[in-house]
């Protein structure tokens, strides 16, 4: 009667499964997103770059298709109306920004059109591409009094000029078009405002792609570095495009140790179990082939 030799005949199947088992759960442990990989404002090393503090924030200049919210007040009533669509100064001070950016926005926008102007009523059309707010809140105050006074009086007024309806915009892992609350918005205000990044989004090499002037850029950055509050990178402009990407070579991942245990004891006992059947395959066999023999 045929004996076989367990440990000659299935050693080095055993062998062969552990080894695969181990590379396994190698891999299972690599795939964990440490904290070293989320987490923000790390010290700079070599893995997370360091930023010149080359933190300036310049005012928006105002480009094609902007919208405007325009306000013209002043102590004569019947100038306040005709330059605020009937308006006097009393209901101008009820009306808030908010108001202004929503349900007034036809009343009292201007759209900067193709030809980088806007069309003001009795100045006409005003080149304000190029220029910033303030520069329009100047330029407007000097052409309405000159009017005002060549029509024999010389009330004193002041213009509001702001933005509305600035937006940016996320994709990747995180997709969405979100409003600029305010004028200086943060990368860390603008990734609050989306829900955060995923536990599995790269952080390492966040892209922007910007609108400059008459040309489009693309800056990529770590948003980990906490040098990052110093630099060009720290405030979201009008109409950016942030791109989040999912880390490179995760089609799956664990985010914590508790999560990376249970997988590994998922597998073993899985392992062990599709090894039980095998076994039992092969001790049928074995058993087949000796009765065979007699």
């Amino acid at each position: 009667m045929y004996i076989p030799n367990f440990c000659t005949t299935f050693a080095p199947q055993m062998r062969q499964r552990f080894f695969i088992l181990i590379s396994l759960i190698t891999v299972l442990l690599t795939s964990c997103v440490t904290s070293r990989k989320v987490n923000y404002l790390q010290e700079p090393d070599k893995h997370i770059p360091s930023y010149n503090d080359t933190l300036l924030f310049a005012d928006y200049i105002l480009q094609t298709d902007d919208r405007l919210y325009i306000q013209v007040y002043s102590l004569d009533e019947k100038i306040t109306a005709l330059f605020n669509a009937g308006a006097t100064s009393t209901n101008m001070r009820q009306l808030t920004r908010s108001n202004a950016a929503n349900s007034n926005t036809d009343l009292y926008t201007y759209c900067v059109n193709k030809d980088g102007n806007i069309n003001f009523p009795t100045l006409g059309f005003i080149s304000v591409r190029g220029m910033n707010t303030r520069q329009v809140k100047l330029l407007l105050e000097e052409r309405l009094s000159g009017l005002i006074v060549q029509q024999g009086t010389m009330p004193n007024i002041a213009v509001e000029v702001q933005v509305v309806g600035r937006t940016f915009s996320i994709v990747g892992m995180k997709s969405g078009r979100y409003t600029l609350p305010k004028e200086k918005v943060t990368i860390f205000e603008a990734l609050a405002m989306a829900g955060d990044i995923s536990d599995f989004g790269d952080r390492s090499e966040i892209k922007i792609i910007r609108e400059e002037s008459d040309s489009t850029v693309v800056k990529t950055f770590d948003v980990r570095s906490a040098d990052i509050v110093n630099s060009e990178f720290y405030y979201v402009e009008p109409n950016d495009v942030i791109y989040i990407r999912k880390m490179p070579g995760y089609s799956f991942g664990i985010n914590s140790v508790a999560t990376a245990i249970s997988v590994t004891a998922g597998t073993i006992s899985f392992g062990v179990f599709i090894y039980s059947i095998v076994q039992r395959i092969i001790n049928a066999a074995g058993k087949t082939n000796n009765a065979s023999t007699r």
